[in-house]
């Protein structure tokens, strides 16, 4: 990094003019004196505040410049690097035999051409030559004569296709053994690469610590935190999201849940409370926990602060579920006083919203007097998902399969109206349903035999999608949208299908949000025409 200095000559910028002393009035003598330092004063210390002007100049942008850097840097082990460059290696193999087996399928092509001109020459002049057989027969040829000479010159017309035939089994035996080999080394390398994504989840952990510290500094209160899984492996997209979501966990934690050492010293607990951050890997999940021993969660404060913000109506009971689901409504706070960690209407509304951004879910269980577990599961990657398939008109769309509970096929009949609410009966449970077609305004037709009810959840809601038919599971890239189209509720992105047609990615929370305020939107049309 260069810094440029401007070097000031004080003489010569100052400009400063000192009269004789011998010329001066006796009386003004100190007078002038002490003018002439005020004024070299002031002129250094314009030229020491120019002096910072330039210097704040030329380091500021390269600082910011070398954040964007350090930002934008992923550090990757050379053994991951060594695997992709062996993949690498074997799908330049495939590549070749691809090559080889494409000129060998020219060759049989042209080796097919010659064939079916020699069959057709063939058959050609045996049509011109039946009149003549014909007229033999008629002058007492023997039959087993003219049998024995149409023999003789045309029985390779049954063999004319042999020599592709078993040309053509063979190259498409190997077409078919690299495809599968390709197949291979593209799920392996699809490994690798996302690998390269994975960085330790140690890098947001560690940052709790210091957090939690400064916290029990803040609110007096004694709290030892441990961290366990900390290696476990995450994409660094979901991560860069994830530091956020985790804090806020952190601080209700030890705000709300862990208690003052006096009141844990009361109930027989050991004056510093417990707080545990936990990540581990389950399938293709990776689940992370907040638990602290503190007091728990309070059913009646909850209820409470519910009714007192409308939220719920005073008369109606709660189950220990459906409280602590409250807290994650948003501006919802038990907290007494407004402060700097808490109070202010900003929390777990904030984490469910994050967490559900990132095709994630965010439970919470607690225990009186025993303290409380958020439980987070996230996609390893956000890059590729399995996707469910499904057509609505002509159109495609993909549903993750992580938010996909189970499918039926009905028929038209099964479908009731309650409340002007499509619903349908599974298993005795009553299950909203939303039809495609009609919200995304696409042609189809409703006189159909059949339909097909994609039963999706996020988190406590649950709601059928009615579609025109299913396609099939299908792992799928998804591209984000850009300009206009970020904005489409229901959307998460899209993706190409084999085909190369675009397939829209639903984005199943929106999508249920969106649902039930379309249906509100409906219910509120048809009273005011009622009435």
């Amino acid at each position: 990094m260069t810094t440029t200095i401007e070097v000031f000559d004080l003489n010569e910028d100052l400009d400063i003019n000192v009269e004789s002393p011998e010329r001066a009035p006796i009386g003004q003598k100190e007078e002038k004196q002490e003018t002439d330092k005020q004024n070299i004063q002031k002129e250094i210390e314009e030229a020491s505040k120019r002096f910072k002007e330039t210097k704040v100049k030329e380091v500021k942008p390269k600082a910011k410049a070398r954040d964007n850097n350090v930002s934008s840097i992923l550090r990757v082990e050379s053994k991951r690097i060594d695997n992709l460059l062996n993949l690498v290696s074997e799908a330049v193999i495939n590549k070749a035999t691809f090559n080889q087996i494409s000129s060998q399928f020219i060759d049989l092509q042209i080796e097919l051409n010659t064939a079916e001109l020699s069959y057709k020459e063939k058959l050609k002049n045996l049509f011109e030559e039946l009149p003549q057989y014909l007229s033999n027969l008629k002058e007492n040829q023997s039959a087993k004569d003219i049998k024995k000479d149409i023999n003789e010159k045309y029985s390779d017309l049954f063999n004319s296709f042999d020599s592709f035939g078993s040309g053509f089994k063979t190259t498409l035996a190997t077409f078919k053994n690299t495809a599968a080999n390709l197949g291979r080394n593209t799920g392996d390398l699809h490994e690798g690469i996302l690998r390269i994504r994975m960085v330790p989840i140690n890098q947001i952990f560690s940052r709790f610590p210091r957090l939690v510290r400064d916290l029990c500094h803040s609110l007096e209160k004694k709290v030892d935190l441990v961290i366990e899984g900390e290696d476990t492996e995450l994409d660094k997209s979901v991560t860069e999201q994830l530091l956020d979501p985790l804090m806020h966990c952190v601080r209700n934690s030890i705000d709300h849940g862990v208690e003052q050492p006096e009141v844990r010293r009361k109930h027989g607990k050991k004056e510093t409370g417990k707080l545990l951050l936990k990540a581990s890997n389950e399938g293709n999940m990776i689940v992370i926990d907040i638990a602290d021993d503190g007091a728990g969660i309070n059913v009646e404060n909850v209820r409470n602060k519910a009714v007192a913000n409308g939220i719920i109506h005073p008369s109606k009971s709660l189950s220990d579920l459906e409280a602590y689901n409250l807290i994650f409504e948003p501006g919802f706070s038990t907290a007494k006083d407004v402060t700097n960690i808490s109070g202010r209407g900003v929390g777990l509304d904030v984490v469910k919203k994050e967490i559900e951004k990132l095709n994630g879910s965010v439970n919470v269980w607690s225990s009186p007097g025993h303290g409380t577990r958020f439980t987070i599961k996230l996609p390893l990657t956000l890059a590729i998902i399995q996707g469910l398939l499904v057509k609505v008109g002509q159109e495609i769309y993909a549903i993750p399969i992580t938010s996909v509970i189970e499918s039926h096929r009905i028929k038209p009949n099964e479908i009731n109206i309650i409340d002007n609410y499509e619903v349908f009966n599974v298993r005795n449970d009553v299950v909203s349903l939303i039809r495609l077609n009609t919200l995304f305004r696409i042609e189809s037709q409703n006189n159909k035999e059949y339909l097909f009810v994609v039963i999706v959840g996020s988190g406590d809601k649950k709601m059928g999608l009615v579609v025109d038919s299913l396609i099939g599971e299908e792992e799928v890239v998804i591209k984000p949208l850009k300009d206009k189209y970020t904005n489409s509720p229901g959307i998460a992105g899209a993706t190409i299908l084999g085909d190369g047609t675009v397939s829209l990615i639903i984005d199943v929370s929106q999508l249920l949000d969106l649902g039930v305020k379309r249906a509100q939107e409906t219910r509120r049309e048809s009273s005011i025409n009622f009435s």
